[in-house]
């Protein structure tokens, strides 16, 4: 099999970019889709897919990584003898030509491709041993199924000093389940025209507060019926919440006692630490009563919204 080319992205502006992103799912948008990203929700990729959310510009960490990506992918070449060359090209799936791939790199010579990557410091222990993080697996393994190629390398520049490059086999069996997952996403949501149901992660979190920033004062609507079925589970899951939370509290005082005044216990497969930490806060309320003018010099006022629930009279 091979990939057909949709549009070559040679001297291609973002914007133009950008909107031939939306007329299929790309590497990025793979592990998102899942429900296996942190940074993304389904319903984030599909309202930007049917063009209801503008896509913000690229962060310090994006921008970054896209400034080293040909360095990470020059040191790639330099430790493995390999020589790659861009593939200025969206390329796309010949049966489900919702399936497109923006590729980093490929390997001279072979049916093999590069994904380069940056990342923070504290993420190095995601890259240790034979580990991918997931979303990047699902990456590769989204490129190799448009593409058809048997292996993908990765390689990634961990806090700017600490270089590491892996290896990814082909997975039908994987591959088989994100085609599922994409076509079933791309055809009855996106081309119906029918949002996937919010979840709870961080990313539809803040795209609620993004979408609705502040609510209208004084305003109030009448919800569905769904609304009551949702309120019960509400209720369901924040009891079986408050008793994880017992129980978690529960262990870890029982450990704390071992501990006792001692700041680190050794225990067979395990290190405990119950170290003293020290904190300095602005006591906010004592500086407004003594000192007003300064309070009022310094204070920043916020908007946000607070959800809350009670029984309803």
């Amino acid at each position: 099999m091979q990939a057909n080319v949709l549009v070559s992205t040679l001297n291609m502006d973002r914007q133009s970019w950008l909107e031939i992103r939306k007329g299929g799912i790309g590497g990025s948008d793979a592990a998102a889709i899942a429900g296996l990203s942190k940074y993304k929700s389904p319903v984030v990729v599909y309202l930007e897919k049917t063009g209801q959310l503008k896509q913000d510009e690229p962060g310090e960490a994006a921008y970054w990584g896209n400034v080293l990506e040909d360095i990470v992918a020059k040191e790639f070449s330099s430790r493995t003898g390999l020589k790659v060359k861009r593939r200025n090209a969206v390329l796309q799936h010949p049966e489900y030509p919702f399936m497109l791939a923006n590729v980093d790199r490929l390997i001279v010579g072979e049916q093999v491709g590069l994904e380069c990557k940056t990342a923070s410091a504290y993420l190095k222990e995601l890259w240790e041993g034979d580990e991918v993080p997931i979303q990047y697996l699902i990456q590769c393994q989204h490129y190799m199924a448009v593409t058809g190629f048997q292996s993908w390398w990765i390689a990634v520049l961990v806090g700017g000093n600490t270089f590491i490059h892996k290896k990814i086999d082909r997975d039908e069996e994987l591959i088989a389940q994100l085609i599922d997952i994409e076509k079933n996403f791309w055809e009855n949501h996106v081309l119906a025209q029918v949002p996937p149901v919010l979840d709870g992660s961080e990313a539809s979190t803040e795209l609620l507060k993004k979408i609705h920033p502040v609510g209208e004062p004084e305003s109030e609507t009448e919800l569905p019926l769904e609304a009551d079925d949702l309120l019960e589970r509400l209720d369901y899951a924040k009891s079986e919440a408050k008793a994880a939370e017992e129980r978690v509290a529960e262990i870890e005082n029982q450990l704390k006692a071992m501990i006792g005044d001692f700041e680190t216990g050794i225990a067979s497969q395990h290190i405990i630490t119950w170290k003293n930490v020290e904190s300095r806060r602005i006591d906010s309320k004592a500086l407004k009563t003594e000192h007003p003018d300064i309070y009022e010099r310094f204070a920043k006022v916020s908007t946000s919204r607070r959800f809350s629930v009670k029984v309803a009279k």
